[in-house]
């Protein structure tokens, strides 16, 4: 059975904020997150009669940006222009663990993790999904996703602590 629209909206206010901060954190860009957290909900209307009650509303709009990052990462991109740029007020209402976090220097930190690790970290954190949630989203084993958010985490402090030292 499809979702109704009625269904579909409650789920774009519930999810939308955490999957914009989770797109934000995978491309560092407010705009291009933007866009992909638009494509989420777009693709996610189009095969609305694939959601299946009971099965996590945020983990299958997770998978869905997964694939739209996916597709991002494999787009060319045009030059980016750094001059002039200021820190960007990316903040939504809603708990988000990194909220004051925003900076230049996380945004430089996670750019440093190797893709698994930060996506793994990014679905946990930001993405607010449960481990297994994760686990079965990324079709690997539970142990393997505890092992990245652990490793991602060190590695996350590290860079962060060896950009403070160097100021």
């Amino acid at each position: 059975m499809a979702l109704s629209l009625a269904e579909f909206n409650r789920m774009v206010a519930d999810h939308g904020p955490t999957l914009y901060r989770m797109a934000y954190r995978m491309v560092g860009n407010c705009h291009e997150a933007e866009d992909l957290t638009q494509e989420t909900f777009r693709s996610a209307w189009t095969s609305r009669e694939r959601f299946r009650p009971g099965g996590g509303e945020r983990a299958w709009l997770a998978s869905i940006m997964r694939r739209r990052v996916a597709d991002h990462w494999r787009r060319p991109r045009p030059p980016m222009v750094l001059a002039g740029e200021r820190n960007l007020d990316v903040s939504y209402p809603g708990e988000d663990p990194l909220r004051d976090d925003f900076t230049d220097e996380m945004q430089h930190a996670l750019g440093r993790l190797p893709q698994d690790l930060r996506e793994t970290l990014l679905l946990v954190v930001v993405g607010e999904l449960t481990h297994q949630e994760t686990a079965d989203l990324l079709e690997i084993p539970l142990g393997t996703v505890l092992s990245r958010v652990s490793r991602a985490r060190k590695r996350l402090r590290e860079y962060l602590l060896a950009a403070g030292s160097s100021k």
